[in-house]
């Protein structure tokens, strides 16, 4: 296994890896259990970084990190190793694979246009700021103030010699004295039309000088803002990816039949590509990745150091599409049909309602692959019925209760109890770690990580209220075992609430997404309870935990 050329970038696997059989298949990289020889790359990584002491300020506020085992033509194998955007700086470092391309080279075409973007920012700014411009739109706020002030109090004097006029027409009047309350009333009109007039000019001459500025500021917002597409499409351009079969596409023609339709910021920067990418060219077989983090968690994502996560789907899903055309590549284990000759397991059925006990790894709803789903099976079962009969949704890694209605008004009025917050719901959980508190609520708002779904993210400006009760139950060595009572219904709240350093700090056991890959999710809807909208009586069901 170490007989390797003498490239830097290609380490050899450590002696711990001998013995260990290669992998069958390459990792199916949005979902998997990292392979024995990756944990060992990973380990091996994780002690060098440790000895960068001039990176530890930087590695601590957080990256990921990338490993890819590779088999050479002689049949010898060690692994490659990535960074994630750049490190202290630069592309370039002996211990890493080189970028698809290097955007940071210095007279390269990036840094050129984006010092030319740069200095129009600069102009930008220093037009801004400039005392010319501050006291032109000084002298227009000033004078819109003045003259909107002005006109108010000649339409409040308008007013009340309107109401002099009225309460005199109301005594005996000569006709001379008529006339002159006519002319009155037309004279104070034409002087509010003048002033409305003189006032609007004066408005209009300082308006037409700070237009000035405005279009001034306006035509290098544009050209920055052309500029900075066209350097982007450019860059991405340069990006020529490569697959198993030696076929080519660069990240514009990768993501032209994507929803987004041209790539985010960042793209092709992430690990796995690099690494993919670099193999490719050196006629290297990859056999297993595996991408972890490094450092603390950022702000709003939840990232634990030195766990392992699958890779994001806005910016690396379009890629490795293509990248691992000619690799035979593990199954995705979401898509597969786990439970098709499993029957439902029904827990509750009276004429209205029913409640049945979801497994761990069945879809509540069809998704876009076809599989197996709870509704399917209800559709099934009850193939005369009107409603929409699922009345909630759990998890696809979820396991437990799940409440039906078999009639489409039962359906509305148990929805409308859901939506007021009269259906009591308990979780069971198993954490990995030790919380602090034994009970508590955590209240942290959840929106989408729209560059990364299904993932979510604690956001204070774009989240949604989530706020859940929560109690410790059993600890016992390095696991937790809690109960959860959702008092909102986000998507993954718990997942996130449990593995936030603002909630738990404690990830379930099993999670993929926010914690490490297990046999299953360690998270199953134990308990509900709520007023049977038909019969009024209080309907109390429970069904522990598996594990």
């Amino acid at each position: 296994m170490n007989k390797l050329s003498s490239e830097s970038y290609l380490h050899p696997l450590p002696g711990q890896a001998i013995g260990i059989p290669l992998p069958v298949r390459f990792t199916y990289p949005f979902h998997y259990t990292p392979h024995p020889l990756v944990r060992l790359a990973a380990e091996e990584v994780l002690h060098y970084l440790s000895t960068r002491n001039d990176w530890q300020e930087e590695l601590q506020q957080g990256k990921m990190f990338g490993v890819l085992i590779v088999q050479q033509a002689d049949g010898s194998c060690g692994y490659l190793a990535a960074f994630s955007g750049n490190l202290a700086g630069s592309n370039l470092h002996p211990f890493f694979v080189p970028p698809v391309y290097d955007l940071l080279q210095p007279d390269g075409f990036f840094r050129i246009e984006e010092a030319n973007i740069s200095a129009i920012n600069r102009q930008i700014r220093e037009l801004e700021s400039s005392p010319e411009y501050q006291s032109c739109e000084a002298a227009l706020r000033d004078a819109r103030n003045s003259a909107g002030q002005e006109l108010e109090r000649a339409r409040q004097e308008l007013k009340n010699a309107r109401a002099l006029r009225e309460a005199r027409r109301r005594e005996p009047l000569t006709p001379e004295e008529q006339e002159a309350l006519i002319r009155e009333s037309q004279f104070q009109k034409a002087e509010y039309k003048r002033l409305e007039k003189r006032l609007k000019d004066q408005l209009l001459h300082l308006q037409e000088k700070a237009d000035q500025y405005r279009e001034q500021l306006e035509q290098m917002k544009q050209e920055r803002k052309s500029r900075s597409a066209r350097l982007q499409k450019e860059l991405f351009e340069q990006f020529h990816m490569l697959n198993a079969r030696g076929e080519s596409k660069d990240l514009c023609e990768l993501f032209r039949d994507t929803p987004q339709g041209t790539p985010p910021a960042g793209t092709g920067e992430c690990a796995l590509p690099k690494l993919l990418q670099y193999a490719y060219l050196h006629q290297l077989k990859p056999l297993a990745m595996g991408e972890f983090w490094w450092g603390n968690s950022p702000k709003n994502e939840i990232r634990r150091h030195g766990h392992f996560y699958p890779s994001c789907s806005g910016k690396c899903a379009p890629i490795l599409k293509h990248m691992l055309i000619g690799l035979e590549v593990d199954p995705n284990p979401l898509v597969e049909n786990r439970h098709h000759d499993t029957p439902l397991e029904i827990i509750y059925e009276d004429p209205w309602i029913v409640v049945v006990n979801k497994p761990a790894g069945m879809l509540s709803v069809p998704g876009k692959n076809g599989l197996d789903s709870v509704l399917q099976r209800l559709q099934e079962l009850y193939p005369e019925s009107e409603s929409p009969l699922l009345v909630h949704r759990l998890d696809m890694d979820t396991s437990g209760l799940l409440l039906a209605a078999k009639d489409k008004n039962i359906h509305q009025r148990l929805q409308a109890l859901f939506e007021t917050r009269q259906i009591r719901k308990r979780y069971t959980a198993l954490l990995q770690g030790n919380p602090r508190q034994d009970e508590g609520t955590i209240d942290l708002p959840l929106c989408p990580d729209f560059s990364d779904r299904p993932r979510q993210q604690v956001n204070w400006e774009l989240g949604k209220k989530a706020v859940t009760r929560f109690r410790v139950e059993e600890r016992s060595g390095g696991t937790t075992r809690v109960s959860f009572w959702p008092l909102t219904g986000r998507t993954h709240q718990l997942r996130v609430h449990a593995a936030h350093p603002e909630g738990l700090d404690s990830p379930i056991l099993g999670d993929p997404l926010y914690g490490n890959q297990a046999d299953r999710l360690y998270l199953h809807a134990a308990e509900l309870e709520f007023t049977h909208p038909v019969t009024g009586e209080t309907i109390h069901l429970c069904k522990e935990a598996p594990f």
